[in-house]
């Protein structure tokens, strides 16, 4: 079901790239977390194995590596010379499953445990349909490109910049591949690219993406809450000296993240990015802060990427337009849309070992609390440092 080891997350490439720059020593334990409670039928589990287990024969290609070197050269050739070299190891993934419940536990180098994320939910997703026996009808099949020419016309006709963000709960990757194949074909200068590498490459569009939770999680656990935003910030711009300047704001909450985000780091990422919560409070608190700053929000961009469909994306136009930049990042909308219900499940990283240390969890404050995870001491602990209880210790 997978055939290359670029068919992943290209945040999940400039993570692992700063991974092994600034914290090549630490480990990492990620976790399943089946959010929509779904039962996995009998012989889910075996069928998941039997995948991960040949993922380990996937190797970079000669024409990927080139690929990104000529695309992405802020990954320099000491890190593309890894990666050529880089196979996963199933021993790293640990799949259970009893009655209907699945586990799937991820541990091992952080530097190299981060890859499994993406592929690994891209696998869930697809075999989730394919062992319950669950089929495109053939109306809704012959109508995959129109619905995406449709949905990207629309937006290209609101002037908007949008990206393709659908590899993790995808149907398949023969509904991504053609919805992607579709958005550039169609969507001209309204498609500004895909945030899977493999259809990047193939379909000639850019690759999207800067980095993710874990990266603040992990600094959390390394550093302490109070100073995570900030030199998980720091880090990012040691590394990408400008490059990928999109930083994600809701790790321990945006309100914590805009107390870290001062005028240096203001003016030195391009934008931000909503990943949960009301937009439209996100949008105004975001205005208010660099105009506090005196920094033009119009010179600057938010990315919209919390379950975005063309009715939510009008009207967070409507309301940011002539105020501060926007562009939206689109997943499941655009890679399942195909007539059966989507998954609602995601790996996280729920444990990091930094180097030196012993295992610590980590945790993420979403700006919905239904999105939190982690050890619940942990989370009441960050809270009270982090005042967002009223109180601070």
């Amino acid at each position: 079901m997978l055939t290359s080891l670029l068919d992943n997350d290209f945040y999940k490439i400039t993570m692992q790239n700063a991974v092994i720059k600034r914290f090549p020593y630490a480990h990492a334990r990620y976790a399943f977390i089946n959010r929509g409670e779904h039962d996995f039928p009998e012989g889910f589990g075996a069928a998941l194995r039997r995948e991960v287990d040949q993922m380990a024969e996937l190797r970079l290609r000669d024409e990927e590596k080139r690929y990104l070197e000529t695309t992405c050269p802020y990954l320099d050739p000491t890190y593309l010379d890894f990666l050529a070299g880089f196979h996963y190891n199933p021993s790293e993934v640990i799949i259970e499953q009893q009655g209907s419940d699945l586990s799937v536990i991820i541990e091992g180098p952080w530097y190299r445990t981060i890859l499994w994320e993406v592929p690994l939910m891209a696998l869930i997703s697809e075999l989730w349909y394919r062992v319950r026996g669950v089929t495109i009808t053939p109306e809704a099949d012959a109508l995959i490109e129109q619905r995406a020419q449709e949905k990207i016309e629309l937006y290209r006709r609101l002037g908007l910049k949008i990206a393709e963000f659908g590899t993790r709960r995808r149907f398949s990757f023969d509904v991504h591949d053609r919805v992607v194949g579709a958005l550039g074909h169609y969507g001209g200068e309204a498609f500004s690219g895909t945030s899977n590498v493999l259809l990047a490459m193939r379909h000639g569009v850019k690759p999207i993406g800067t980095h993710a939770h874990e990266w603040f999680m992990f600094h959390g656990a390394r550093f302490g809450f109070k100073m995570a935003n900030s030199l998980a910030l720091e880090h990012w711009v040691d590394v990408y000296r400008g490059d990928l300047g999109i930083a994600l704001t809701d790790t321990f909450t945006s309100k914590a993240f805009y107390d870290s985000f001062d005028k240096k780091f203001a003016k030195l990422f391009d934008g931000v990015r909503h990943d949960s919560g009301d937009p439209f409070e996100f949008a105004s608190q975001t205005i208010a802060h660099y105009e506090r700053l005196g920094i033009n929000p119009l010179s600057k961009t938010i990315i919209f990427s919390d379950a975005l469909t063309p009715e939510r994306v009008e009207r967070i136009q409507a309301f940011c337009q002539d105020r501060i930049g926007m562009a939206f990042g689109i997943g499941t909308n655009f890679t399942n849309d195909v007539g059966v219900e989507p998954m609602n499940m995601v790996i996280k990283m729920v444990e990091a070992r930094p180097e030196g240390q012993g295992w610590l969890p980590v945790i993420k404050l979403s700006d919905v609390a239904e999105k939190n995870t982690g050890d619940p001491e942990m989370i009441s602990l960050a809270k009270r440092i982090l005042a967002l209880n009223g109180k601070r210790d």
